[in-house]
């Protein structure tokens, strides 16, 4: 399928969402600020190059989910915009895939970083 817009213009368009998440989205700031922990970590830990494609895996996983998570948000709101049962389970549902990516984030951080703190 071809694009209405230019390359361009379609980077802009993503890089718009990024903003929008950065300033409006409380968690997605919580979750990259521990991402840039963890990548301080790792390079202060000097963490393998298998050890690096895992962090970055499941940093990029945590912040692709809550991404997801607020468009799906977004749309429930405006397509539902009174409490229906689907559409709060749309929500819970989209949320439960931010908190197991993030409970899988932290067991993986932990496998990673604990030996090394404690070594």
């Amino acid at each position: 399928m071809e694009s209405k817009h230019s390359l361009l213009k379609s980077f802009k368009f993503a890089f718009n969402g990024l903003e929008t998440a950065v300033t409006k989205g409380r968690n997605f700031r919580i979750q990259v600020s521990l991402g840039i922990l963890s990548i301080i970590l790792g390079i202060i830990y000097k963490i393998s190059n298998f050890e690096w494609i895992g962090l970055v895996l499941i940093i990029a996983a945590v912040l692709i989910f809550e991404l997801i998570n607020t468009a799906i948000e977004a749309i429930v709101d405006i397509v539902s915009p009174e409490i229906q049962e689907k559409a709060r389970v749309a929500k819970d549902v989209s949320a439960a895939s931010v908190l197991v990516a993030s409970i899988a984030a932290i067991f993986i951080g932990a496998f990673l970083f604990i030996p090394k703190i404690f070594h």
